[in-house]
């Protein structure tokens, strides 16, 4: 018997020969080509039927079993060169009545789509027959698709949309749910085919020349696709609904890693830049063998060479090569290597590429990059509103078409057209420059992407960002940095434009990203969030970064007043929204909550301003520096663009931020010099080399001097800065660093009405509304063992008291007042009957019974309004966590047992209101007090500014002036007052002159210097001085006393006398008491004090006014503080006066009643000599009010 092929063998061996019995039946009965024909292919009898039953087999074995058995059979039996492909081929364009031909050509387009379905399982999701086929299915892809894009004798990709276009020709209204399936089946045949590519593992002998991306474009572009896809892109919404994430996937994989600078250069330019290119590359090499020539070896010396170096631990290392021996740094650098440890790893897979992967390069052709620019251009122009619009709306109303890949395209695609928008702007710029008939051409705006430039799209971005960072789909969040990049770069283009409409939305838009500061944040997060993600998710968040930064810099300094938009503060607004307020409101509540709005507002505004310095600071951390380090690492692979982006992060940290000390760590610092020297560093010829070097060398000579400075340096630079160590070495010493204490929250009350029961029971209510059942229950504890504990108190002292009643005092403190403790209240042990009886008024210490209790009855106020109506107190000024809770004495054991009983009864049967409210509607807010209005303020009408001001000057200053000028002024003046009108003035007269005389008063006392308290002597120190001062001083005020008490005897003992010796003109009132007349003092301050002196003093007044006068003193008084009024006393008391009156005979034991007269500083107004009668009650001397 013969032996069969190995192939067929293997074959035998992965799929089931009955399945594979049965498909090559079908595939054989479908038709072929023979001699009889010409080569031509001819359809067998039932051929309708046998693709269908090949479809019904692809259905339910493949993708109901999850298996591609029927995928590989298919693969081998060549159903798709040798039979599909011929069918379409076979179908002549002008047979566009035939509906067999229809027909058999749309079941061989339901073919084609499964069987270019791209593959992609995940590591779950995979079993051994997906390992077993898929291999030779992808490779059977490439295959199907060279034959479709390059077939001989038509075009197939033109035959394929001619089975759709009678659907598509119909309205949107007409078509039925048959048509909409054709063409998206259509619309997917075409997503497959610009899928399918070949795999970076495939056999070295495959090439894609005839598969590759330049391919694909010239194909859809001859066969008319592109305008199919323009025609359904430009239609969306209109004519054409469910296609838009198919024409999105399409246009995806047509696009991504397309570079769009190279596709919008004319051919001039396009040469010029591959010549740049070229040399860029040619003097690249020359630099590599520049320095390979330094050390390379000669015919004399290509012997090897191995050297060794003995190290501190008594171990050696060796280094071989000649090349050591030549330049020192050559030898530290191969040492440097074998200190290298490389982990040990397994065989490793190759990595293959997603075909969602957009950040590798794709090169196209020249006829590639003509044909897609005129696309693209077209697609901006008329498609690219319509069908992103329309996508948008989908993704927001969560569509069942709508998958997750989608977004991640969806957002990919705008940064890929708004990228290609301002390269197209910027040629016709260049055009315009260049061309001088086209000088004065319309400038186009930026309508044509308009559609993706709105506040939905915004929210839609950041939602999306966000929700990639905190799942860690880095792809994800890739897409959405670069069209957040895009997006920046697109308005600040806008705001450059010469189109004003332009400049208002850009700065529309600015205002409203830059207004949200989560999106700074996130920025911030981001950066500092990379660790190996790759490449391209590295240039997409340093480039993010670089963008964002410089905006906000030049927005923030146009708009100085920038606000933003705190996430604290709106959830500081929502939790007011949700604390529960008075709806009916009163008077006073409405009052408290405007003020509380008001002072809110105040704090938002002022806590909202944008600092750009601040935000600039959060990029000057560790992490986010070694961001950028890892960007510069590849720097001789990074373009002039990159490069420059680095440089002007590094810049920023070290000079515009002074933030050095981040880049002072030893690999950031060889990493800098190799850039600059080498070995292999930048070419000294490229547009960035001189920049760096500047860079660099500044950034060595601030190590230095900072190494001077703070010697610790040269160990921190082995290790990451934290920010203590920064500060540190930029100041030398630690950061002081205070903590803040926690706010209490906002103390409530229930609304008026209720008596305490009531409120106890709504407190109640609440905290057993939102499940706080161990705060009532630790409540309950505490009320028992405090009810305890203060009726054993009131017991013993109640027998204490009935003891000291009966006369028996107890012999036993012990015995008579037994005590009886609980777990509540901290109480000191009573020993003595004092203390006992005192016992009862002390408040009992409430003690939480863990660390959580105590925060807890900090935080919740629902808690501490239970406290508050129940009548606990909570001691000390401020209130803090460690706050002491009391119950105080007054809260008897009765109060507490009844509070208690409400407790329970509302836990076991709480109430109910009317109307459906809950307890929580009968707690409002309590009404802050209303805060002190400014004594000065644009409504006071200047009122009250002398009465408070006087309050910041000095007072009076004192005049040290004899009896004799006082009393000789004191007659100019009255001499003056009688000469002048004896008219009365009116009281408008009288007012006018009072506040003048106030006014000029407040002027003089404005002029008063502090020189009034302090003189040189006060500088002065001399102890013995100082006591015989105050010996001096004690004996003046003693020798004063006794001259006070002597004249108090001489006018007890002589009233009679004072009777019969009265002058002419003085006369007795009917109350015994002299007439008394007012005269003025006037002082060195020109100010006058009213005076009561005694028209005829008897001889013990004027010696004492004498003696008073002889011992008086310059001292001047020792305290700035004092009042007004006592400085006018020692003045009077310094010019000789008194106001001792003369005794009255019906004063007599009780000795004489000084009672102090009210001063007045008039000066002009003449004082009328006044009868002053004395009323006498009880025996004492009472002066009348209305005097």
């Amino acid at each position: 018997m013969e032996e069969l092929p190995a192939s067929f063998t293997a074959a035998q061996e992965t799929v089931d020969p009955e399945v594979r019995a049965y498909v090559n039946s079908l595939v054989s009965a479908l038709g072929g080509s023979g001699a009889d024909e010409d080569g031509r292919y001819v359809l067998g009898d039932d051929a309708l039927a046998c693709l269908k039953d090949l479809k019904r087999w692809l259905k339910l074995y493949d993708e109901k079993l999850n298996r591609l058995d029927v995928a590989r059979c298919l693969a081998e039996a060549n159903l798709v060169n040798g039979d599909l492909l011929q069918i379409l081929a076979s179908w002549p364009e002008d047979a566009t009545e035939d509906r067999v031909r229809s027909k058999i050509a749309l079941a061989c387009l339901e073919l084609l789509v499964p069987l270019t379905w791209p593959i992609d399982k995940t590591d779950l999701q995979m079993t051994v027959n997906h390992h077993r086929h898929m291999p030779y299915l992808r490779q059977a892809q490439v295959i199907y698709k060279r034959s479709i894009l390059n077939h001989d004798t038509a075009k197939l990709l033109r035959t394929s949309v001619r089975v759709a276009l009678p659907s598509m020709a119909l309205p949107l209204s007409e078509r039925s749910s048959r048509d909409e399936g054709i063409i998206k089946i259509l619309l997917y045949f075409l997503r497959n085919i610009a899928m399918i590519s070949v795999r970076p593992n495939a056999r070295n002998d495959e090439t894609d020349n005839d598969v590759n991306r330049s391919s694909t474009i010239d194909a859809f572009h001859y066969q008319d696709i592109f305008q199919v896809l323009l025609t359904v892109s430009s239609g969306m919404g209109e004519e054409f609904n469910t296609q838009d994430v198919v024409v999105l996937e399409a246009l995806f994989y047509l696009l991504k890693g397309i570079n769009i600078e190279r596709l919008f250069l004319d051919d001039d330019q396009l040469d010029t830049k591959k010549t740049n290119e070229l040399q860029a590359l040619l003097n690249k090499e020359a630099g590599m063998l520049r320095g390979y020539a330094r050390n390379a070896p000669t015919r004399h010396n290509r012997f090897g060479t191995m050297i060794w170096v003995k190290r501190d631990d008594n171990r050696y290392s060796t280094v071989s090569g000649q090349d050591i021996l030549l330049d020192e740094q050559k030898t530290l650098d191969k040492i440097d290597q074998t200190k290298t440890w490389k982990k040990p790893s397994g065989k490793r897979k190759p990595v293959e590429q997603p075909q969602e992967d957009f950040d590798m390069p794709v090169a196209l052709t020249p006829s590639a990059t003509r044909h897609l620019r005129a696309f693209v251009e077209e697609f901006l122009d008329s498609g690219f509103n319509p069908l992103f619009h329309h996508v948008q709306k989908a993704i927001q109303r969560e569509a069942d078409r709508v998958l997750d890949t989608h977004m991640r395209q969806f957002f990919f695609l705008i940064s890929w057209f708004l990228q290609a928008e301002r390269a197209r702007h910027k040629a016709d710029r260049d055009r315009r420059n260049t061309d001088t008939e086209n000088e004065n051409a319309d400038v186009e705006d930026f309508s044509s992407v308009g559609s993706v430039l709105t506040q939905e799209i915004f929210i839609m971005l950041n939602r999306f960002m966000q929700e990639s960072q905190d799942i860690k789909e880095w792809r994800d969040l890739n897409a959405g940095m670069r069209c957040f990049t895009q997006i920046l770069l697109t308005v600040q283009d806008m705001a450059e434009s010469p189109i004003e409409e332009d400049q208002v939305i850009a700065e529309n838009i600015q205002n409203r990203i830059f207004y949200e500061e989560t999106t700074h944040d996130r920025i911030i997060s981001i950066v500092r969030g990379y660790s190996n993600q790759g490449f391209g998710y590295l240039d997409a968040c340093t480039e993010l970064a670089h963008v964002h930064l410089r905006m906000l810099e030049h927005y923030s300094k146009q708009n100085v007043e920038m606000q933003v938009r705190s996430k604290r503060k709106a959830r500081r607004r929502k939790k007011q929204k949700d604390s529960g307020q008075d709806a009916e409101g009163h008077d006073d509540d409405d009052e408290g909550s405007e003020r509380e709005e008001v002072a809110q507002a105040q704090q938002t505004s002022r806590e909202r301003k944008f600092d750009f310095k601040r935000f600039a600071a959060k990029f000057m951390t560790q992490p986010c520096v070694d961001t950028f380090v890892q960007l510069t690492k590849y720097y001789q692979d990074l373009t002039s663009d990159q490069l420059k982006r680095a440089h002007r992060f590094f810049y920023r940290v070290a000079f515009k931020m002074d933030s050095t000390i981040m880049l002072f760590r030893v690999d950031i610092i060889a990493l800098l010099k190799k850039v600059v020297k080498g070995p292999e560093g930048l070419d000294m010829l490229g547009p960035t080399y001189k920049d760096w070097e500047e860079l660099v060398k500044q950034i060595v000579k601030k190590l230095v001097k900072k190494m001077q400075e703070r010697p610790q340096l040269a160990i921190e630079m082995l290790f990451s800065k934290i920010p203590a160590t920064v500060h540190y070495l930029e100041y030398g010493h630690e950061k002081q660093t205070t903590t803040t204490r926690p706010r209490a929250p906002a103390e409530l009350e229930v609304k008026p009405g209720m008596d305490k029961a009531g409120q106890i029971a709504v407190a109640v209510s609440v905290l057993l509304d939102q499940s706080k059942f161990d705060e009532v229950n630790w409540m309950k504890q505490v009320l028992e063992s405090a009810i305890k504990e203060r009726q054993s108190w009131e017991d013993a002292a109640t027998a204490l008291r009935s003891i000291e009643t009966e006369g028996e005092p107890p012999e036993d403190l012990e015995k008579a007042a037994p005590v009886e403790r609980g777990n509540a209240p901290s109480i000191c042990k009573v020993t003595s009957p004092k203390e006992l009886r005192a016992m009862t008024d002390f408040g009992l210490v409430v003690k939480p019974d863990n660390e959580a209790r105590r925060v807890f009855l900090f935080k919740d106020n629902k808690l501490r309004l239970l406290l508050m109506i129940v009548g606990f107190q909570s001691l000390g000024i401020e209130d803090t966590s460690e706050a002491t809770w009391i119950i105080p004495a007054s809260c008897s054991a009765q109060d507490l047992q009844t509070s208690l009983d409400t407790i329970k009864r509302t836990e076991f049967d709480p109430p109910v209101y009317d109307d459906g409210k809950l307890a929580e509607d009968f707690v409002r807010r309590k009404s802050a007090a209303r805060p002190r209005r400014a004594t000065y303020d644009d409504e006071s009408d200047n009122e009250g500014i002398i009465d408070d001001e006087e309050d910041f000057l000095f007072p009076d200053t004192q005049r040290s002036t004899n009896r004799a000028d006082a009393i000789k002024d004191l007659k100019t003046k009255r001499r003056r007052r009688q000469q002048g009108s004896a008219e009365p003035l009116n009281d408008e007269e009288l007012e006018a002159r009072a506040k003048a005389r106030e006014v000029a008063n407040l002027e003089k006392r404005r002029k008063i210097k502090s020189a009034l308290f302090i003189h040189e002597s006060d500088e002065e120190s001399d102890n013995e001085r100082d006591q015989d001062f105050l010996a001096k001083e004690e004996e003046r005020r003693r020798a004063y006393d006794r001259r006070v008490l002597e004249t108090l005897r001489q006018g007890q003992a002589a009233p009679s006398d004072a009777q019969n010796k009265k002058r002419k003109g003085s006369a007795l009132h009917a109350d015994g008491e002299k007439r008394i007349k007012s005269t003025r003092v006037v002082d060195e301050s020109g100010d006058e004090n009213l005076m009561s002196i005694n028209s005829s003093p008897s001889r013990s007044e004027s010696a004492m006014l004498r003696e008073t006068e002889s011992e008086n003193t310059d001292t001047p008084p020792s305290s700035p503080h004092l009042l007004s009024s006592g400085f006018n006393d020692a003045a009077r008391s310094k010019s000789g006066l008194t106001r001792t009156p003369s005794p009255s005979p019906l004063a007599k034991g009780v000795g004489p009643m000084v009672a102090p007269m009210e001063l007045s500083d008039e000066e002009d107004d003449e004082i009328p000599v006044v009868n002053t009668k004395r009323r006498i009650r009880a025996g004492f001397v009472i002066d009348s009010d209305s005097e």
